[in-house]
């Protein structure tokens, strides 16, 4: 017999009380008498009621269930708002039999219920920190806090067992309860939690309920640029040291070291900029999460992780896809990929047929094309096999569009009409610059002989001119490397468009103005670096890092395409600009980048993203 079939049997022991009993007070409640009914209500609100007389008036409370109609409202609102939780292991019991048995008596109670069950997701004190001083909004102690939540979650699912309806209720409570992004870093994080471990116990709202986390956490990060939670790491290193050193001294991830502030101690892994603080407790706990479900006992279940992989891209469709310049969240699709060779191309795959869907928006089609070459590029657990094959299909779709371009009236340089080709120019030129090692290395002929059979000449030549909308940085990269090579020519191209930049028109109050466009395509590399610091130990043994001795490979200085960065550089874009002496003309004949190549040389078969996932 469970323990609370225990307390439905059980009766609790008298106590010395006045008003009669509940069953009394109600009668003469609805016979006009309210006086009895009064003193019931002051006596349950009183803050020093103690244990015994709360589980006397709670059983009665129980065995009258059938008389609490939507009239003694009040009466039940004060018992819904007891402080029961911190109270002895009987009364929570006697409380949530209670609840049990409310709610499947009276169940015009029972949004009230589930409301303040989840009110009670939230850490009972928070600490915000305002300058130098902590201000803590509540004088109750957390140190019980996981038995709080414990009991919280335990009383939903009694509840969904005598209404199993109420799970439908209770996803409009979890939207409405949702703590604002402003609030501090802990209570994100507590309310978070409980959300994901509801998905344990209720799996069908665990698609909404991811959503719903996503969609708040895209809030906060849209607002945290890069370049914001990089400065306020290096600002305040300065300020407490008085001489920042390399980069890697801001991220210093060992847990045992504190940094020194004002005198208090301050744990490294604690991020500066208050949105990042949100945004990387957050997201810890949604990647613990992702870890728990997908791994039992160490060992991974392949059925749970597919299921829980295809809720997180329905998620990433609806809300990360056509989010600009998130930094960190997409990183959640990222990390479940790792753990499966199948979930990556499965995540190619998708990306490509969103890429070349012509029913899509441009602008999703251009996204998806970023997330491609971002992925390929970042991801250490994608093999080089996947890597070849992605290229393959991607110069294969430009030399296709080339064609249809060529023969048609709009063969000219213009981001409006071809911003999807340029997109997909730019994260083959992206991948290439980041693999570009391991693809020559081993027997260097064949991987020349397979970048060759990609012919990259052709593309950078054609009329739709993709040297000059790309982002410059890529763009410098990219020649140098082709050079080096022997690929393919770019500098001759990349001189014209300089003496050619694109001017911009924007208006304001003032007037117009002409400005030169660095970025037309207004790229962004969705898995650039992750910066927060906890997210950082989870994604880093995964994640391939922009290698600063990549730029040692090029020597003597040549004209480069002219432009300045967005805000949000990653470190590849922070690089020195690629340099480079060899000035030989690619070998090949005028006809061989006019023609589409008919195949790549020691490519492999691309069957991952021709089958069902």
């Amino acid at each position: 017999m469970t323990e609370s079939h225990v307390f439905l049997s059980n009766t609790p022991k008298k106590t010395v009380r006045f008003g009669g009993k509940v069953t009394d007070v109600l009668a003469k409640y609805s016979q006009g008498n309210t006086q009895a009914f009064e003193l019931l209500k002051r006596q349950l609100s009183d803050p020093e009621i103690k244990d015994v007389q709360l589980i006397n008036w709670l059983y009665e409370l129980r065995i009258s269930v059938t008389h609490l109609t939507i009239e003694y409202e009040q009466l039940v609102s004060i018992v819904l708002k007891l402080p029961w939780l911190n109270r002895s292991k009987e009364v929570v019991e006697e409380y949530l039999s209670f609840l049990a048995i409310l709610v499947s008596g009276q169940t015009v109670y029972l949004r009230p219920c589930i409301n303040m069950i989840v009110s009670h997701f939230l850490p009972p004190r928070v600490t915000i920190s305002e300058g130098d001083i902590n201000i803590s909004d509540s004088e109750d102690g957390d140190e019980d806090v996981v038995a709080t939540f414990n009991t919280c979650h335990r009383a939903l699912q009694i509840i969904a067992q005598h209404v199993p309806s109420a799970p439908c209720f209770l996803m409009p409570i979890l939207v409405e309860k949702f703590p604002y992004v402003n609030k501090s870093p802990r209570v994100l994080e507590c309310y978070i939690h409980n959300l994901l471990r509801i998905t344990v116990y209720f799996p069908g709202l665990r698609r909404e309920i991811l959503e719903l986390v996503t969609e708040k956490l895209l809030k906060i990060d849209v607002n945290a640029s890069r370049q914001d939670i990089e400065d306020a790491e290096q600002n305040a290193c300065i300020a407490n040291s008085g001489n920042c050193g390399a980069e890697e001294d801001i991220f210093n991830m060992d847990e045992d070291e504190d940094l020194q502030q004002g005198g208090r101690g301050v744990l490294s892994d604690t991020m500066v900029h208050p949105a990042a603080e949100r945004l990387d407790l957050s997201l810890s706990v949604f990647f613990a999460y992702i870890k728990e479900i997908c791994f039992i006992n160490g060992s991974m279940d392949l059925n749970k992780t597919k299921a829980l992989y295809r809720d997180l891209l329905a998620v990433f469709d609806k809300f990360i896809l056509p989010t600009h310049a998130s930094c960190h969240v997409q990183f959640t699709m990222f990390y479940i990929c790792s753990f499966k060779l199948e979930l990556t191309e499965a995540f190619l795959e998708h990306l490509w047929k969103k890429l070349q869907n012509p029913n899509n928006p441009a602008i999703i089609r251009q996204t998806a094309a970023s997330y491609i070459g971002s992925f390929l590029s970042r991801a250490k657990f994608i093999p080089l096999v996947t890597v070849k094959a992605c290229l393959d299909l991607l110069v294969n779709w430009l030399h296709s569009y080339i064609d249809i371009q060529d023969a048609g009236s709009r063969a000219f340089c213009d981001v409006t009409s071809h911003g999807p080709f340029y997109a997909v120019c730019q994260a083959v030129f992206y991948t290439v610059i980041f693999r570009h090692k391991q693809l020559l290395e081993g027997n260097l002929r064949i991987g020349l002989a397979y970048l060759q059979a990609l012919n990259f000449e052709r593309i950078v030549m054609c009329q739709l001119n993709p040297l000059k909308i790309c982002l410059p940085t890529v763009v410098n990269f990219f020649a140098a490397i082709t050079r080096k090579y022997q690929l393919v020519f770019c500098y001759t191209i990349l001189e014209r468009n300089n003496r050619q930049m694109i001017p911009t028109i924007r208006s304001s109050t003032l007037g117009s103005s002409v400005q030169t466009c660095a970025n037309p395509l207004d790229s962004f590399f969705p898995f650039d670096a992750c910066v927060l610091k906890r997210c950082k130990k989870m994604i880093d043994p995964i994640y391939q890092p922009w290698e600063e001795s990549n730029v040692e490979e090029f020597k003597s200085p040549k004209k480069l395409v002219q432009g300045s960065f967005p805000d949000d550089e990653d470190d590849f874009l922070k690089g020195e600009m690629p340099q480079n002496s060899s000035v030989e003309m690619t070998p090949g004949s005028y006809d061989s980048f006019l023609k589409s190549p008919l195949g790549s040389v020691g490519s492999p078969s691309v069957k991952f993203l021709q089958r069902r996932f």
